[in-house]
């Protein structure tokens, strides 16, 4: 007869992404018998090694959202190309919705001067030095975050080519 042996643990994995979680909002849906709730979490992965995405997602818990998002975000990644993984190459400005952003590169050790969410789609993407505003009006963290990786989709990385000459 074979002796017990105790159950190794399970080997962790190790998480190649950090998360920040954006906002969190309960949602209500009305039905005859009366209010349904469930929660939209919305969340921002990076590496901080280039790698961004935003995820958005409802779940009849937190912790359901959350994973739901995680997941979502996963789907959505972007790479955001670096000059000496510090900051962008040009200037970038982008609308979604009626969330309006400007991200600008900055000099080295200036560091990120951001607020709210265009802040963490900065940092979580690895980018160190830049300068970026909300333009537009709204307060909503989603659409903020939205524009910001909508604008570095904008950065172009190709270096232009020498014009051609017609010799004679």
């Amino acid at each position: 007869m074979k002796k017990f042996e105790p159950r190794q643990p399970r080997p962790v994995k190790k998480e190649e992404f950090q998360d920040r979680m954006l906002d969190l909002r309960r949602v209500t849906r009305v039905m005859a018998g009366g209010k349904r709730f469930r929660f939209r979490a919305t969340v921002v992965i990076g590496d901080r090694n280039g790698r961004v995405g935003v995820g958005v997602a409802k779940g009849l818990d937190v912790q359901q959202a959350m994973a739901k998002a995680k997941a979502d975000a996963k789907k959505h990644i972007i790479v955001v190309p670096r000059i000496d993984n510090r900051t962008i190459p040009h200037e970038v400005s982008a609308k979604y919705s009626a969330a309006h952003v400007l991200i600008k590169p900055a000099s080295i050790d200036h560091g990120i001067r951001a607020g709210g969410s265009v802040r963490f789609v900065l940092e979580l993407a690895g980018i160190k030095d830049a300068t970026a505003k909300c333009l537009g009006r709204t307060p909503n963290k989603l659409t903020n975050a939205m524009a910001a990786i909508t604008a570095l989709t904008m950065i172009k990385t190709e270096k232009p080519r020498p014009r051609k000459t017609e010799t004679s």
